[in-house]
């Protein structure tokens, strides 16, 4: 059974992990990688991810992403959305430590950071505008 409005945004707004696919060219599939993302009910996605990285290469391209999570405990659950990047903005310490703090617990997050500052290239934010939504909650199994 499909999820309502309200329910599919209410769980894409919770911390999981996506998977982001993007068109990877002709006579290729799709790239998909998991990835932290961030959302809030009635907004855009947005993910963060290197400058000069396949997948920013990719996204800039196509102009569009698709984000899918999923769980499979207490029931079988899924929403993917899909659209357009409305826009591509430099990334802010602020926001890598938010989205840091999103899935890591508290006392990692300055770790994180550190490593993060010290062995990735500058990060880039992908803002997408959900367009397309597919959902399903199976029940528990």
């Amino acid at each position: 059974m499909a999820l309502s409005k309200t329910e599919r945004e209410e769980y894409l707004a919770e911390s999981h992990i996506a998977a982001l696919s993007v068109a990877a060219g002709p006579d290729r599939g799709p790239l998909t990688v998991p990835i932290w993302y961030d959302y809030t009910p009635g907004g855009d996605a947005w993910v963060l991810t290197g400058k000069t990285s396949k997948k920013a290469q990719l996204i800039r391209a196509a102009g569009r992403f698709t984000l899918m999570i999923e769980q499979s405990d207490p029931t079988i659950r899924y929403v993917s959305v899909e659209g357009p990047v409305v826009r591509e903005e430099p990334s802010t310490p602020e926001l890598l430590r938010d989205m840091a703090a999103r899935y890591l617990p508290p006392d990692k997050v300055d770790g994180y950071l550190e490593m993060a500052n010290r062995e990735h290239e500058e990060n880039v934010v992908f803002y997408l505008r959900p367009e397309h939504w597919l959902s399903a909650d199976l029940g528990a199994i």
